[in-house]
């Protein structure tokens, strides 16, 4: 049983459980390059009197901080990047490529070290505690966004060809997206297994999340014609339909090229 996030002892009275720490080059990709491209994060980013970005539990190296800290470059040069870990091991790895102050590396958790960001991005930290504390710790994080601050938290595989994330403001949950490789897939479906803590359970009979992936996997399923053009274009189909069947599919065929979906998150809460 996952234990409730506690205070460390220490100064930093840092919040949260140390994750594993596994990370890989590019693991986290596709949730940078949707937050270069969705107006949710890069208006945001543009719109701050301090583009600050906080990154909460990075991993064992600090690899994909840095990577982020390029990508949102696109949108913002001055970007201010904050690598967060609990272990003081992975802050000293971090502080070893940091670039102040474009760049830097603190410990801790989900009180965000004081930070007060207005991008907040905390992925795979959330799947060792139960729902519960999950949303005790969303709610923890989204009071500690600077005013119109963004929140991404999700989860991916090793090498980051299946996602999915929520975005939320102070207000709550906003969106969820799928992200993968479709080559990886024989189904939709098998993203199941990397849902946010938030659904990972909730995919069952009479719960919406479930709804939906039933619902893309039978879109796959029509778009089986598509397969000889690869297996992009039958993702594109497969979203083309889901949107025409009644679901409310945010983004765009150039987004779905990529391998996402976005819907609201009304369309997948609890």
């Amino acid at each position: 049983m996952a234990r409730k996030p506690r205070l460390a002892a220490g100064r930093a009275r840092t919040l949260g459980l140390p994750t594993r720490g596994t990370t890989n080059p590019n693991r986290l990709r596709r949730v940078d390059r949707w937050a270069v491209g969705t107006p949710l994060v890069a208006d945001a980013l543009r719109a701050a009197a301090d583009p600050l970005v906080v990154d909460l539990g990075y991993g064992a190296t600090p690899v994909t901080t840095v990577e982020m800290a390029a990508r949102l470059r696109a949108v913002r040069a001055d970007v201010r990047v904050l690598g967060l870990e609990l272990d003081t091991d992975r802050v000293a790895a971090g502080e070893a490529v940091a670039d102040p102050p474009r760049l830097e590396f603190r410990r801790g958790g989900f009180e965000l070290a004081g930070a007060r960001p207005v991008l907040l991005r905390a992925f795979n930290v959330l799947r060792q505690y139960t729902e519960e504390q999950a949303l005790e710790a969303w709610a923890t994080m989204l009071g500690r966004l600077a005013p119109g601050g963004v929140l991404v938290e999700g989860t991916c595989d090793e090498i980051g060809r299946r996602c999915s994330w929520v975005a939320l403001s102070a207000a709550g949950p906003l969106t969820f997206t799928l992200a993968c490789l479709p080559a990886d897939l024989e189904s939709p479906g098998d993203l199941a297994e990397r849902l946010p803590k938030a659904l990972i359970h909730r995919n069952v009979d009479g719960e919406r999340v479930h709804a939906l992936l039933g619902e893309l996997d039978a879109c796959w399923a029509t778009a089986a014609p598509f397969a000889p053009f690869g297996p992009r274009a039958r993702w594109v189909e497969a979203v083309r339909l889901l949107a025409a069947r009644g679901w409310p599919v945010l983004d765009t065929r150039k987004r779905w090229r990529l391998g996402e979906l976005t819907v609201p998150w009304s369309s997948v809460s609890p």
